[in-house]
């Protein structure tokens, strides 16, 4: 009987893993429509770039955006630099620049 209880327990382990994991995976879309808006909505952002974990964006206007926002979403940190904003964002970079560049084509 005791060997009944080791399958048990990595079955157990195994649910609570892909639990923890899923708890952990980011809504992108909901995340990407929000950076959008706290950049000064998709009309502001000229051009998106990824350089590892920063990611760059020309805007037309920077006073519209609201680092306070981006902040909020998990930026590590912030540069402001004439009309473009570096925000390092970490592993997430590629990825928000892949979203935002289809969605401001």
């Amino acid at each position: 009987m005791e060997w009944i209880q080791y399958p048990i327990i990595v079955a157990v382990l195994l649910i609570i893993s892909l639990v923890v994991v899923k708890l952990r995976k980011k809504d992108f879309g909901n995340e990407i429509n929000k950076l959008i808006k706290y950049l000064g909505g998709k009309e502001n952002i000229m051009n998106a770039e990824c350089n590892m974990s920063r990611f760059k964006v020309i805007l037309k206007d920077v006073t519209l955006a609201d680092k306070d926002g981006i902040q909020k979403l998990g930026a590590q940190g912030i540069v402001e630099v004439d009309n473009q904003i570096k925000i390092i964002f970490g592993k997430d970079a590629k990825q928000l620049k892949k979203y935002i560049k289809d969605i401001i084509k």
